[in-house]
């Protein structure tokens, strides 16, 4: 079976292809158990935000959690990659931990931009759902040409965000990048679709692992899968907002 390609970086091409049909001693992969687990995911995700928000707005400092949260969930997320064995186990905290982080700069940005939390958020699962109603029916195929061109972006952006980062120690940045002129939206909303695109990748990825017969733990993998795009997706939303605020 061809599996395909993912352009979440999480979710490559190999992740489930070593796992051949046949029987586990746990069980092997749904669809259903994979759906269960990223509820869960997003719930601790979103409780460990919820913590945050009434933590920077009661007044305290909330900075050394954000920045503890995105060190610690990057390094997780690198340990969940290569060894997706772990997941049950490291998925729950890789979620806690980047609510941690997600939790401090939205509360940071509706700080600063009035409701544009809730509008990130509803914007975020407006797209899921459409996306998801759009792959179920088949509006949208992730044909191998499809798969190669989000690919090809995501990992284009990914590029750019770490020449971003290096530029970032000398004062410097990425022209248009951060800027809220219309090159900058326009450069915002064309991130913010590819982003979107991961999600109909991510779909067919999981897909093809229940398919595939995966064993039971690579549910938690797949719901990982999802929420790196979704938490991407939701910030570049954030960041698109903030600056078309910015130009009122």
């Amino acid at each position: 079976m061809n599996i395909g390609r993912s352009g979440n970086p999480t979710l490559n091409e190999n992740t489930f292809r070593r796992y051949g049909h046949g029987s586990y001693a746990g069980g092997a992969m749904t669809l259903d158990g994979t759906v269960n687990k990223a509820f869960i995911t997003l719930a601790i995700l979103l409780g460990a935000a919820f913590v945050m928000w009434f933590m920077h707005f009661d007044g305290r400092n909330v900075v050394p959690y954000a920045i503890g949260g995105a060190i610690g969930g990057l390094v997780l997320a690198l340990i969940i990659s290569f060894k997706p064995s772990v997941s049950p186990v490291a998925v729950p905290i890789y979620a806690a931990l980047e609510g941690l982080f997600i939790g401090a700069i939205s509360a940071a940005y509706e700080s600063r931009f009035e409701g544009i939390t809730l509008q990130a958020v509803m914007i975020t699962f407006g797209v899921f759902i459409a996306l998801l109603l759009a792959y179920k029916t088949r509006i949208i195929r992730a044909t191998e040409n499809f798969k190669l061109g989000v690919f090809a972006a995501t990992m284009g952006i990914a590029i750019v965000y770490l020449i971003n980062f290096i530029l970032s120690f000398f004062g410097h940045s990425v022209p248009f990048l951060h800027d809220t002129g219309w090159i900058g939206i326009g450069v915002s909303l064309v991130i913010v679709t590819v982003a979107a695109l991961n999600l109909v990748l991510d779909f067919d990825f999981i897909e093809s692992g229940t398919h595939a017969g995966a064993p039971k733990y690579m549910e938690w993998y797949g719901a990982f899968g999802l929420l790196v795009t979704l938490v991407w997706l939701y910030l570049e939303i954030l960041r698109l907002l903030a600056k078309l605020r910015s130009r009122n």
